[in-house]
């Protein structure tokens, strides 16, 4: 059998030609765990606001990827000792970082499975596949997990100013167009350094670092938050826990073996074995938009209308405060439903509901981003930039939404 060629090069429209490192790697990418990351959103449902956002799961770890080889290369340039193994774990892990996600990115863990994150489903996945590599992907995993002696290579996967954040930005905005939200990644990676094992950015570097900042919280107003998407999202999370609620009481729904599996059973971290995750392995975006298809001609009231709200694009209408949503405002919106329609209260909720967002661009309680001076001083960010509006983006803002159905259901 003709071996083949593992070290490929791929085309990417962010960063042009990305180079697979080692043959680990290759076998990763090509493993189905990971090329079920084709069919899975990276935005969720935002595509339904911005046309274009239709990337996915694959795109960004392939992405993540390659802007944590720069950051190796770089600081090996600047002295900082990577021996080949921690190379290669570092590009392992950052490629399997998102490889827990479910269909739609995040729907999935407000609904069919609880208490259960994709972080923790990933190390899951990760734990798997080092089963079948012969254990190669050990130290990736302690690195995955924070459990590596090196602190400065979780914070390159895991931090404020990690790869996954770098990549994330630069491609959301590169595929919705937003163009406040296009930083300067490459910039960044080159500015930073490593200080008594913690990762940090060189003073150069700070006004890329200040435009980093405002285009995450710009991009979570504008994109991740945006009222269009964020309504798109509840009303899909409603729609597994509708199909969950009728499953449970005996009703009949037609749905791929994978996701049948999961409304039928109760799935948290406890019940996630290496069966469960096989089968969250077969489970992808395609899965809940072949049920919506179906179900959207239900029977059952809401299952129907929640369905036939997202297929089609016929959203409830959604309204942002800056101050908790009045329980009177509530009432009068459920009591308008339901003498329209002849539902029980309980059934109205899923189309009547509350909720609040939040954003913060940067905590300075966990994992700060530090700049390094000349004289060595290591300094927090918002300390070190004379940007008042620093200080700003550290402090969370909260907003509050109703949702409710607009003249006709």
């Amino acid at each position: 059998m003709k071996a083949s060629n593992k070290l490929k090069i791929l085309n990417d429209p962010i960063y042009g030609f990305i180079t697979i490192p080692n043959s680990i790697i290759f076998d990763l990418i090509e493993h189905k765990y990971f090329q079920r990351l084709r069919r899975i959103s990276q935005m969720g449902l935002s595509y339904l606001v911005y046309p274009g956002a239709h990337h996915t799961r694959f795109h960004h770890a392939i992405g993540c990827m390659h802007l944590m080889q720069k950051a190796v290369q770089v600081l090996r340039f600047k002295g900082v000792a990577i021996s080949e193994d921690e190379e290669k774990a570092l590009y392992v892990a950052i490629l399997l970082h998102d490889i827990g996600h479910g269909p739609f990115s995040h729907a999935m863990e407000h609904s069919i499975v609880s208490g259960i994150s994709h972080e923790e489903i990933s190390s899951l996945f990760m734990q798997e596949l080092n089963k079948e590599f012969n254990d190669d992907l050990t130290l990736a995993i302690q690195i995955f997990k924070g459990e590596y002696h090196r602190k400065f290579m979780l914070q390159l996967i895991s931090s404020q100013i990690d790869m996954d954040r770098a990549d994330y930005l630069k491609r959301d905005s590169f595929y919705t167009g937003v163009s406040e939200g296009n930083i300067n990644s490459e910039r960044l990676i080159t500015m930073l350094n490593v200080k008594k094992d913690e990762l940090v950015v060189e003073d150069k570097g700070i006004y890329s670092v200040e435009k980093f900042l405002v285009a995450r919280r710009l991009m979570y107003w504008q994109v991740y938050l945006h009222k269009t998407s964020l309504v798109a999202e509840q009303l899909l999370i409603r729609v597994l826990k509708r199909a969950k609620e009728l499953v449970k009481n005996g009703v009949s729904l037609e749905a791929s073996k994978p996701l049948k599996f999961f409304l039928e059973n109760e799935i948290t971290l406890k019940e996630f074995d290496s069966t469960c995750l096989e089968t969250f392995a077969k489970l992808d975006d395609y899965d809940i938009v072949a049920a919506m298809k179906n179900w959207q001609y239900h029977d059952d009231f809401v299952l129907k209308n929640l369905c036939d709200m997202i297929i089609n694009r016929h959203l409830l209408k959604i309204k942002i405060k800056k101050k908790p949503i009045k329980k009177q405002v509530l009432a009068d919106h459920m009591t308008s439903l339901l003498g329209r329609c002849d539902i029980s209260e309980h059934e109205a909720s899923y189309f009547v509901f509350t909720g609040q967002i939040s954003n913060q661009a940067y905590s300075q309680k966990k994992q700060n981003i530090n700049i390094l001076h000349k004289s060595g001083k290591v300094e927090d960010i918002v300390k070190a930039s004379d940007q008042i509006s620093l200080k700003a983006l550290s402090k969370p803002v909260t907003k509050y939404y109703i949702c409710y159905p607009k003249a006709q259901l």
